[in-house]
């Protein structure tokens, strides 16, 4: 049976969140997501379907694959259509590399295609963002299945973060050896906190976890997508 996967958009742009923050990659975004965060600004509900040929031929068409960092499957939860990125992903391997943007919640999907993928760039939802939902079970057990991979985490935070989630990140940072990076909750293009609330939960970060990291969404400051 031929699988399809439901598309938002494609487009080109300059990754504007984490290590690779800069770079130039290729979006594919995915619809549909297993959580509501309250601080999800995407529109990813509605799209077109692809085979993963179809999808293929569609983005050698339109673009250069060779001029980009790599390909960035964001959503959504790119996670939820794994059955299709086993078909998918093998198509591109050769000539670009992999980056994943998952919310780290479908830890044995992470296993399916784990060999196919270059860079993980995963979520800690923390409780005090997210509608009050506690995700750690199921982050820890992600993370597990993360060894071997580029992996970072990434943390959204506003003035509501707690001491408890903040010892939950850097043990996971501890634990799996892997870099942390806060991002602060934005409303449009401004932080929704102050320059030294960041800094505050920073350095209460970097007194358990050095290997940590503060870097806005610089995507909104450069306005582009």
């Amino acid at each position: 049976m031929v699988t399809a996967a439901k598309i938002n958009e494609i487009f080109d742009s300059i990754q504007g969140e984490g290590p690779v923050v800069g770079y130039k990659q290729l979006f594919i975004r995915f619809c549909g997501c297993n959580l509501n965060c309250d601080y999800c600004d995407t529109e990813f509900k509605t799209g077109e379907k692809y085979t993963p040929q179809s999808l293929y031929e569609k983005i050698n068409s339109d673009f250069d694959l060779e001029t980009f960092h790599s390909v960035s499957l964001t959503g959504g939860e790119p996670l939820l259509s794994y059955e299709f990125l086993e078909e998918f992903l093998p198509l591109i391997k050769n000539t670009t590399k992999v980056y994943l943007e998952t919310n780290a919640t479908l830890y044995d999907e992470l296993v399916r295609v784990k060999k196919l993928i270059d860079i993980v760039s995963a979520d800690i939802k923390l409780p005090s963002c997210t509608n009050g939902a506690d995700l750690f079970d199921l982050h820890e057990k992600f993370f597990k299945n993360c060894e071997g991979l580029n992996t970072f985490a990434k943390i959204v935070f506003d003035k509501n973060i707690t001491q408890e989630e903040i010892d939950f990140c850097t043990y996971i940072g501890k634990n799996y050896d892997i870099e942390l990076v806060l991002q602060p909750k934005m409303d449009g293009n401004i932080m929704s906190v102050s320059s030294e609330f960041c800094q505050e939960i920073l350095n209460r970060f970097t007194y358990k976890y050095a290997n940590t990291r503060l870097i806005p969404q610089v995507h909104k400051f450069l306005n582009v997508r």
